[in-house]
């Protein structure tokens, strides 16, 4: 059977569907953005003045402030609290993000639209360099699930973590299933994994996040019908992965050439991709295209990652 392509925001409601049945403490929220978040489930009934017994809060377009009353839920205890809007807005969150990872308290931070995937949108709305600038707080988890599985997974994390904040960078754009089914461990709990392996030694490894994964598989692909061996590497948590033994950093990154590939800034790769840094992605913002269209205007594509994968390798040889 084909499997559907869902955007990882819509994956993301359709877990926390289960999570809410099981986990009564959960209390949701959106800084008006919960059609477009998916923040609200069947489970939820809204919290509205002199009603206080519910579980889902209206926000408002108040990003700072939802932040913040969260952190005071998560300091209340007895609560789990989760908020979303879109990541560009991560901006106006940033002090209360950066008080929840200081405090070392269970906040999920639900952020979707989070790259020049989001479309007409246009530029104001393109988080081009958000992620850099998240995955620069101390005790964040930063997530960017590149299919349902690692959305499902990746709020398994979040809700155990207890002494930490996550926050889960979801895509508008719908992505295809890349693995078929549920496995006994969480591969995303490890941060990364191979995700395709080679059948002989890797010329090189391709590294990549969220919607670009499956671009990078496509990739992949084209190496391989120009004779080149490449293993494709989700990076679903750069900090969990930074977290885990050496032998299980050595297995997953190997030791050929590497390209990173995000449509983001390259801020935050350059310990994972080493020396000559080889880097697919954003180095300016300013276009508004539908996203199909965007990704082949900023050279975000499947032949440009085959082509810079050719060329750390030559170098490599060099």
């Amino acid at each position: 059977m084909e499997q559907p392509t869902l955007a990882t925001r819509v994956s993301s409601q359709k877990a926390l569907e289960s999570f809410s049945e099981a986990l009564p403490q959960l209390v949701g929220g959106s800084a008006d953005l919960t059609g477009s978040n998916g923040t609200r489930v069947a489970a939820h009934t809204a919290i509205a003045p002199g009603d206080y017994a519910d579980n889902y809060i209206h926000y408002g377009i108040r990003e700072h402030a939802m932040c913040a009353i969260m952190n005071g839920m998560a300091l209340h205890g007895g609560l789990i609290p989760y908020g979303g809007t879109f990541l560009v807005f991560a901006d106006y969150c940033h002090p209360a993000i950066r008080l929840s990872a200081l405090m070392g308290k269970r906040v999920i931070y639900v952020m979707t639209h989070d790259s020049i995937g989001l479309g007409e949108d246009g530029p104001t709305h393109q988080p081009v360099e958000h992620l850099a600038s998240l995955r620069a707080i101390p005790n964040l988890l930063v997530f960017r699930p590149a299919d349902a599985m690692e959305a499902a997974e990746a709020w398994a994390v979040a809700l155990n973590n207890q002494n930490r904040p996550s926050l889960l960078a979801l895509s508008r754009q719908e992505l295809p299933a890349l693995r078929d089914t549920a496995e006994a461990e969480n591969r995303t709990a490890r941060g990364s994994y191979v995700l395709r392996e080679t059948t002989d030694q890797r010329a090189a490894t391709l590294i990549t996040t969220g919607s670009e994964v499956s671009l990078e598989m496509k990739a992949a692909d084209l190496l391989e019908t120009r004779g080149i061996s490449a293993a494709v590497v989700s990076m679903a948590c750069f900090e969990l992965f930074a977290e885990q033994p050496d032998d299980h950093r050595t297995v997953v990154l190997g030791s050929a050439p590497r390209v990173g590939v995000e449509a983001a800034i390259s801020q935050s790769w350059e310990a994972l991709l080493g020396d000559g840094v080889c880097f697919v992605g954003m180095k300016g913002f300013g276009a508004s295209a539908p996203a199909g269209d965007l990704y082949r205007h900023f050279s975000i594509t499947a032949e440009a990652v085959a082509d810079a994968a050719a060329k750390a390798i030559d170098a490599a040889h060099a």
